[in-house]
């Protein structure tokens, strides 16, 4: 079920000049076609959001810097290609995001509730996404499937229970792969105590933010 337009003039809120000013920190310089991807995709979360919770940021530009900026200034570190699983997508960020900027990555979304697998199928189709696979198991169901599955990449962002999530995750990686985990520095002061196989490099700063930090484990070739 999809909520109703209704009246709304989110769509006014952010332009396309704000948008590349509100990204500028990121160091993302959005094509049209990305720019354009970006605003409907906005578009659409903030009216969802008025109907369904996929995020408690309700303005504009704040979603802008908080989940697409975010999201989006891995590309200036990590070049993904291949297969990406993003665990507990929620209203898809960072793994439909990052489609934005790496059109040719195969994106599957782990999420559960039915509301928010809606949004992220709704969402897809209006970015004109392709190659997104939507599904409702849970971690452990995918780790424990035959054949045994095999991403290159896999992110999280705004998640707990990191002590179980994080080895099914490194599970889910080919060897070779990469887990891509959005953390606060609280939970990054436990990663030392997980035992998931993963050799985790620095953490990558996020600009404007004090406590967030993109830590990248790598799996064993």
């Amino acid at each position: 079920m999809r909520p109703k337009k209704g009246g709304s003039k989110i769509h006014s809120v952010i332009d396309e000049p704000r948008l590349r000013r509100l990204l500028d920190p990121f160091g993302l310089d959005l094509t049209p076609v990305q720019a354009s991807q970006t605003l409907n995709y906005l578009q659409l979360l903030l009216r969802w959001n008025e109907k369904i919770n996929l995020t408690a940021i309700r303005n504009p530009a704040e979603c802008v810097t908080r989940h697409f900026g975010e999201s989006l200034f891995l590309a200036h570190h990590v070049n993904l290609q291949g297969s990406l699983l993003d665990i507990g997508s929620g209203a898809g960020f960072p793994g439909l995001a990052l489609k934005i900027v790496f059109p040719e990555l195969s994106v599957t979304l782990l999420e559960p509730v039915t509301k928010k697998r809606a949004f992220l199928k709704e969402a897809a189709r209006v970015c004109g996404f392709s190659q997104v696979s939507v599904r409702g198991e849970r971690l452990e169901e995918l780790a424990s499937a035959t054949p045994a599955p095999e991403f290159d990449f896999a992110t999280m962002r705004a998640v707990g229970n990191l002590g179980e999530l994080i080895p099914l995750a490194a599970q889910c990686l080919r060897p070779g792969g990469t887990a891509l985990l959005w953390l606060s520095q609280d939970q990054a002061a436990g990663l030392a105590t997980i035992d998931s196989g993963l050799a985790w490099q620095d953490p990558l700063t996020i600009p404007l933010s004090r406590t967030t930090e993109v830590w990248r484990g790598k799996k064993a070739d």
